[in-house]
C-alpha cells in the first residue's frame, strides 16, 4: 500500500503533528464525504510500501523525520514564486528554497522533487515572468534535486470562480496558444537539463515529448523501484484524473483543509470553509477533522472499523 499525504491538503505544513501521532498509533481513520463510510488505514511499517508527501512547506516536519526511519518516502515540493494575489499565504520563495535545500541535505536530493505547477499565464504571471521564475528557482535548486514536474492549470468551474474574485486579474489557457506553449516548453526543458534535472509533466493530455518533457507519474512505480528497490504494480490508479499516470495509492487528506490560500487550487473552495474546518482539527484524533464517537456512527461504519481493527 502507498500512502498519499496528500493531494487534498498540505499535511507536512499544517497536519504534521497529527500525522506523526498517527504513525505512533499505527493507524488513522478516513470518512467518505458522500456516504460517511469510515475506513481504517494501517500505518504499520510492514503494511506501507511507501509514503508520498505533497507540500509547499515541510519546514516544521524536517526535525521530526527520524520518526519515519522505518518507512520509505519521498517529497513532492512545490515552489513557484507566484505573487501574493495568487498565493496569499505562501512562503517567501527564498525561504521555500532554503527549506528545500535543508530537506534535500537531510534525506537526499533524489527524494525531493521540485514541482513548478500549476503554470498560470496571466497579467501578473506572463510568459516572461515564468521564464524568469523557473530559471531563478532552478539555479537555486541545482544539486538539491534531480527532478522537476510541471503542469498547466486546470481551469475548473470552482477554480475560475476563485480567480475571478481577484481584482483586475486576467488569465488565459496557454494550451490554446501553440506558439507560446512551444516557446515556454522549450525554455523549461532546456533550463531543467542545464541543471541536470529530469523534467516531466503531471496529468497532462498534451504530448510534450518533442520538448524533452515526458509524461510523468507523481506516485511512480519506476521511482519507487529506483529509490527503494520495491516492486509496485504499474497499473494506473482508477480513482485519479484521466491523464494522471500515478499508480494506486490511498490518499489520507481531506478537501477544504489547506491554509495556503492558493487561488487556483482545486482542493479548496473558499477560505471561510477552511477556517471553519480547522476548528474541528484535533492532532490526537484518528480523523484529520473531527472526533470518532462510536455512538454517532451507523452500524455499517462500525463493522468496517472493527473488522479492520481486529
Amino acid at each position: 500500500m502507498i500512502i498519499s499525504a496528500s493531494r487534498r491538503t498540505d499535511i507536512p505544513a499544517f497536519y504534521h503533528e497529527w500525522f506523526l501521532y498517527r504513525i505512533k498509533e499505527g493507524f488513522l481513520l478516513t470518512k467518505n464525504p458522500y456516504n460517511h463510510q469510515v475506513k481504517r488505514i494501517s500505518l504499520l511499517p510492514q503494511e506501507v510500501d511507501a509514503i508520498v508527501f505533497w507540500t509547499r512547506n515541510p519546514g516544521k516536519m524536517i526535525p521530526e523525520l527520524n520518526q519515519l526511519q522505518d518507512f520509505n518516502y519521498y517529497f513532492q515540493y512545490t515552489i513557484t514564486g507566484y505573487p501574493k494575489i495568487l498565493d496569499s499565504h505562501g512562503l517567501n520563495p527564498y525561504k521555500a528554497i532554503s527549506i528545500f535545500q535543508e530537506l534535500s541535505k537531510k534525506i537526499g536530493s533524489q527524494k525531493v522533487i521540485w514541482r513548478y505547477d500549476p503554470i498560470i499565464i496571466s497579467n501578473v504571471t506572463p510568459l516572461s515572468e515564468h521564464k524568469r521564475l523557473f530559471k531563478k528557482i532552478a539555479t537555486s535548486l541545482a544539486g538539491y534535486t534531480n527532478r522537476v514536474v510541471i503542469s498547466f492549470a486546470d481551469l475548473y468551474k470552482k477554480t475560475e470562480k476563485n480567480l475571478r474574485l481577484i481584482p483586475n486579474f486576467t488569465y488565459r489557457d496557454i494550451t490554446n496558444y501553440h506558439e507560446e506553449l512551444s516557446e515556454l516548453c522549450f525554455f523549461l526543458s532546456n533550463i531543467a537539463h542545464q541543471y541536470d534535472m529530469k523534467i516531466s509533466s503531471c496529468a497532462e493530455s498534451l504530448n510534450l515529448d518533442n520538448f524533452g518533457i515526458e509524461k510523468g507519474k507523481c506516485i511512480d512505480n519506476r521511482l519507487l523501484k529506483e529509490l527503494f528497490d520495491i516492486n509496485i504494480l504499474e497499473k494506473k490508479d482508477p480513482g485519479q484524473r484521466e491523464f494522471c499516470g500515478c499508480v494506486k495509492s490511498v490518499d489520507i487528506g481531506q478537501y477544504n483543509t489547506c491554509l495556503h490560500g492558493c487561488r487556483y487550487c482545486y482542493a479548496t473552495f473558499n477560505d471561510k470553509i477552511v477556517k471553519n474546518n480547522m476548528k474541528k482539527h484535533n492532532p490526537h484524533s484518528p480523523f484529520i477533522l473531527g472526533e470518532y464517537e462510536e455512538k454517532n456512527h451507523n452500524s455499517h461504519s462500525e463493522i468496517i472499523i472493527q473488522h479492520k481493527l481486529f
